[in-house]
């Protein structure tokens, strides 16, 4: 028996380890077909023509530039699905791309582009941009120009294309070559608490960034100076650093690539000239005006006509985190034309008038998107007389936006409770006719169990981050030691904590923190109960017990952050997930008001899709 009992062990461990090996071919084998179509390019750019493209009168053009495409996709780059997604949105509305010549066209001769022309960019030459965009471009039919910064080339970082890799960009036809200048770096940096930081590169720059206040500015923009703000250097000693870098800049592309790219980005933007001051401007405007062709010197608005100078062109740069109709809304008010918004699922469109805003449904996801400056609105239809209610749902917007569920509201808003997230604040209101009253609010922060800081530790944290990255990145050992032993004063220094009585640090929410809560609620009569991320925030909260009414979703902008861009997104994405509305009887099985999540076979195709790239994905990041 116990022989028998073994070899039967044995045959199902082999059994086990060969649908193991089985599983890691398959995978192993779809890797390399993603390779293939990914790195060989295996069609060729067609230019528009009159014949396939409506041309008519001056319709301009509108400037797309993204920082970069990854896979998967994080804070800063795209991932390749939702590119794709705004890609084919903008060929659906039938846009068509430029190429730099086209735009030269335009401005200098006077020829008509496309009705609907789109000059697309992908900025930082990325290798992994080249990668993970070229087969979208080459699917679309798209032509995009690749800025690179040529100290990059001499520094021979493999994050990053090399010369040899932008000439076989070229030689696919669905790339063009441009330039963000010769290097990024900052200078005139002080902290939030307002220490001088003076000059830093990129890899100082990211170590210190969550300390930064508004207070910065890029190499190019202005004169070095001291922590009173006065020049460091004479306008000689300014004009030949500027000068250096457009010299390095020509020195290097010609001799790497045979020619200056013909288009120009200059860092940063939106300065109302080619600098935040009005010496530093006119050497800027001297040296882009000798060497490109054109310039993008604004930031925030894609649209671009005949009365802006070539040299004063604007662009704007879609965020990984934005969802496709806030792309298109940004681009509708841009140019005031009317679009046509993405829609998704037509069947689930039926259940919702959309009253304000733009509303996607993408298997179990509503995705709201806001009118600029305004808010996106959603009725769900037949849930008028919703009264006693379980809700859930998990909502997936960014932290710095609000996101609210109407219910037992009546048809002008006048009547309603609500529960909402704000800017990572839960609140529950209500209103019976006169203003909207407050009954509960809590910080989720808190509700995390977050342990709060006070200014004191933050300034304490930056100062011992800042002493950090200068020991790291000192030009000599003897700067180090002299940071080193700053570093250990500062680590012997008491901060005073929040119970102690100093005052709590409360940090600025960035635009790009991601909201990922699941909401459960309880109403019923004059009591509601809710859970977020399964523990209690408030339980039986009194309410007034008004009548049933109808169940809406609203979304819109959390605020008007400050960048160094000077801009601020107006528009705001709601994203509901798995949302889910059944009666309040206390029945053992309640009857369900609405439900979107995907059920059945329906269910399991979307479990496998996601299992499968999850799959794909740990293989191409471990392989």
């Amino acid at each position: 028996m116990m022989t028998i009992s073994n070899e039967k062990f044995t045959a199902q461990k082999d059994r086990r380890k060969f649908i193991r090996v089985v599983i890691q071919i398959i995978i192993i084998l779809a890797v390399i077909a993603i390779c293939i179509t990914t790195f060989f390019t295996l069609r060729a750019y067609k230019t528009f023509t009159p014949q396939n493209t409506k041309i008519s009168g001056d319709k301009g053009f509108i400037t797309l530039a993204y920082f970069g495409v990854e896979r998967i996709g994080n804070q800063n780059l795209i991932g390749v699905e939702r590119l794709h997604e705004h890609l084919q949105a903008l060929k659906d509305l039938g846009y068509v791309t430029i190429t730099q010549q086209d735009v030269l066209n335009y401005y200098q001769s006077g020829k008509n582009l496309p009705e609907k022309s789109l000059l697309l960019i992908f900025e930082d030459g990325r290798r992994d941009t080249a990668i993970f965009s070229q087969k979208i471009l080459e699917e679309m039919n798209f032509k995009a120009t690749m800025l690179t910064y040529p100290e990059k080339f001499e520094k021979k970082d493999t994050k990053f294309l090399m010369p040899e890799e932008l000439i076989e960009l070229e030689k696919s036809t669905f790339w063009e070559m441009g330039t963000n200048g010769y290097r990024l770096a900052f200078i005139n940096v002080f902290d939030r608490y307002n220490n001088y930081l003076g000059e830093l590169d990129p890899l100082e720059h990211a170590k210190v960034a969550p300390y930064l206040g508004r207070k910065y500015n890029h190499y190019l923009m202005d004169y070095i100076r001291d922590e009173y703000g006065i020049p460091k250097e004479s306008y000689t000693k300014m004009k030949s650093r500027i000068a250096y870098d457009y010299e390095t800049l020509r020195d290097i592309y010609t001799k790497s690539i045979g020619y200056v790219p013909g288009m120009y980005i200059l860092m940063h933007s939106n300065t109302g000239s080619f600098g935040n001051n009005d010496k530093v401007s006119a050497v800027n405007e001297y040296w882009i005006k000798n060497l490109f062709k054109m310039n993008f010197n604004r930031e925030g608005f894609s649209f671009n006509q005949r009365n802006s100078s070539i040299y004063d062109l604007t662009r704007m740069q879609p965020q990984a985190y934005w969802y496709t109709n806030h792309l298109l809304m940004r681009i509708k008010y841009d140019n005031n034309q009317d679009l046509e918004f993405v829609k998704g699922d037509l069947n689930k469109q039926k259940s919702w008038e959309t009253l304000k805003g733009a509303l996607e449904i993408k298997e179990e996801t509503m995705i709201l998107s806001s009118l600029p400056k305004d808010k996106g609105l959603l009725r769900l239809k037949n849930s008028s007389d919703f009264d006693d209610m379980k809700l859930s749902v998990m909502l997936k917007g960014n932290k710095l936006g609000l996101q609210k569920i109407y219910l037992r509201a009546d048809e002008n808003l006048n009547r309603f409770l609500s529960v909402h997230i704000l800017n990572n604040v839960l609140y529950v209101t209500q209103k019976n006719g006169d203003s909207e009253k407050e009954l509960f609010k809590l910080n989720l922060d808190k509700h995390d169990g977050k342990e709060s800081l006070s200014i004191p530790e933050d300034k304490k944290a930056a100062e011992m981050r800042e002493l950090e990255t200068f020991v790291k990145y000192a030009n000599s050992a003897e700067k180090a030691k002299i940071y080193s032993e700053r570093l250990k004063d500062k680590n012997l220094e008491n901060a005073a904590t929040v119970t102690a009585g100093a005052e709590e640090y409360i940090p600025d929410l960035s635009v790009h923190a991601k909201g990922d809560r699941n909401v459960s609620l309880s109403l019923k009569g004059d009591k509601i109960s809710i859970m977020i991320d399964g523990k209690d925030a408030v339980k039986d909260l009194q309410v007034f017990n008004t009548k049933a009414g109808a169940v809406y979703l609203e979304t819109a902008w959390g605020g008007y952050g400050w960048s160094q861009r000077n801009l601020a997104d107006d528009v705001y994405d709601g994203v509901f997930e798995k949302l889910v509305i059944t009666e309040n009887t206390g029945a053992e099985k309640e009857k369900i008001l609405f439900d979107s999540s995907l059920h059945g076979l329906d269910a399991v195709e979307f479990k496998l899709k996601k299992l499968w790239e999850t799959l794909i994905n740990w293989f191409i990041v471990n392989l």
